[in-house]
């Protein structure tokens, strides 16, 4: 059966972006080769010859096992849109629990987990594999088990019934359905801010109030002078799982918090702790959040649209091998949310590199709010020095890898800015 237009389409983007991101991988894998024997000016002192040796092999390491992963995913992709799976597991779904909103929102989730199931061989590598070679690794089977089917129940009990309101909401709305299914993601998006780290987060992680002493006293005296009132400051036990650490904040309003990994506390200095908490905080006092909640508002808006207008489309859906949902008025809402979650990506790659550009301009004025908070640079690049170290990072990455990849500055740019500034 030859191909239709939109599935000849769905080939061609889908080649251009897995092309276009083997050849990313392929040039930053040829800048950390280009300079494996000795680091680019400017980067000597950051890392001992051993370490970025280290982290030369462990960048290398993740872009080969990510090219791999990448074929990987096009192929199910591939197989999963083209090859009639879709609408033949479909029609035995409804042949079998009918066409109702609850049995649309149920196929979603089964559809969901089964498409994810091939991923999981590779998620067990880099985390026992590569993640376990370079010494990163603190999971255990059990638990990473144990958090598989935690995420999944949970995925489950808010997914299922937060997908079935919202393709009820078709039928009780008609028209404008989109609109109120968009006020009603926001609203979940906003709540789930504030009750995931007080419901969700502990049932995977640890969260204990930061111990009384200097670092407390230091940190809070930084929070009230930054005009940042935090109901508490929280140490999460990041290190069960990985040696990998961050800091954040969470919430918004009096429900505020400070979140610190306990690796962070072991790896910084009480100086360099405040100053890693100033920059978190000058994305609160830069209006960093309303921004970026204000973006994804926009494209949740663009996106509900988009559906809409798919959802009333018949090539659509016959492109795809759902005819028996092109007879009618309207298709059905949940494939067609289905179809535009699996094809959205193929397009949101090309524009990733405006969104990192957002995000590493909001980087750099939450490094000049630090440097302004603790009345020195020096603080905060000691700490950035220190996680490059701690964290194998890539310090010379591609540019242009770096631009699709990359939401925050390289740690030299990052450096230079503060200082001139």
């Amino acid at each position: 059966m030859p191909m239709t237009t939109l599935e000849l389409i769905f080939v061609v983007a889908l080649t251009l972006k897995s092309g276009a991101e083997l050849l990313l991988e392929k040039l930053n894998r040829g800048q950390v080769i280009q300079f494996s024997d000795k680091a680019p000016e400017g980067l000597n002192g950051i890392m001992d010859d051993e370490t970025y040796a280290k982290s030369n092999l462990y960048t290398l390491a993740k872009s080969r096992f990510g090219s791999i992963e990448l074929l990987f995913d096009a192929v199910i992709l591939a197989v999963v849109i083209l090859s009639g799976l879709l609408p033949a597991l479909f029609s035995w779904w409804s042949g079998w629990l009918g066409d109702s909103n609850w049995a649309s929102a149920l196929f979603l989730v089964f559809l969901t987990t089964l498409i994810g199931i091939p991923g999981i061989p590779f998620e067990y590598w880099s985390q026992f594999k590569i993640e376990e070679h370079f010494g990163f690794n603190r999971s255990t089977i059990k638990l990473w088990v144990m958090d598989k089917i935690k995420g999944s129940l949970i995925g489950f009990a808010i997914g299922f019934p937060l997908l079935w309101l919202l393709i009820s909401l078709v039928g009780w709305l008609g028209i404008w359905w989109w609109v109120y299914a968009f006020a009603i993601m926001m609203a979940f998006q906003l709540l789930m801010m504030v009750l995931y780290p007080m419901l969700i987060m502990p049932l995977f992680n640890k969260l204990s109030p930061l111990e009384n002493g200097s670092l407390k006293v230091r940190l809070m005296a930084l929070s009230d002078r930054s005009g940042f009132k935090a109901k508490a400051i929280n140490v999460i036990d990041g290190s069960k799982r990985s040696g990998h650490s961050n800091a954040y904040f969470t919430g918004f309003g009096r429900f505020r918090r400070i979140v610190l990994y306990d690796t962070l506390i072991e790896q910084l200095s009480e100086e360099e702790l405040e100053a890693v908490l100033a920059h978190e905080i000058g994305h609160y006092k830069k209006g960093h959040i309303p921004k970026m909640i204000a973006i994804s508002a926009a494209m949740m808006l663009v996106g509900f649209w988009i559906i809409n207008y798919l959802l009333h489309s018949s090539p659509f859906f016959e492109a795809f091998g759902f005819e028996a949902l092109a007879d009618g008025a309207r298709g059905n809402l949940g494939i067609a949310m289905l179809l535009f979650s699996m094809l959205g990506g193929l397009a949101m790659f090309w524009i990733s590199p405006i969104f990192n550009s957002l995000s590493r301009k909001h980087e750099y004025e939450a490094d000049a709010f630090a440097r302004d908070a603790v009345k020195a640079w020096e603080p905060l690049s000691r700490a950035l020095r220190r996680l490059s170290e701690k964290n194998l990072s890539n310090l010379n990455p591609h540019p242009l890898y770096s631009n699709f990849h990359y939401s925050h500055p390289t740690l030299l740019e990052r450096e230079k800015a503060m200082r001139e500034e």
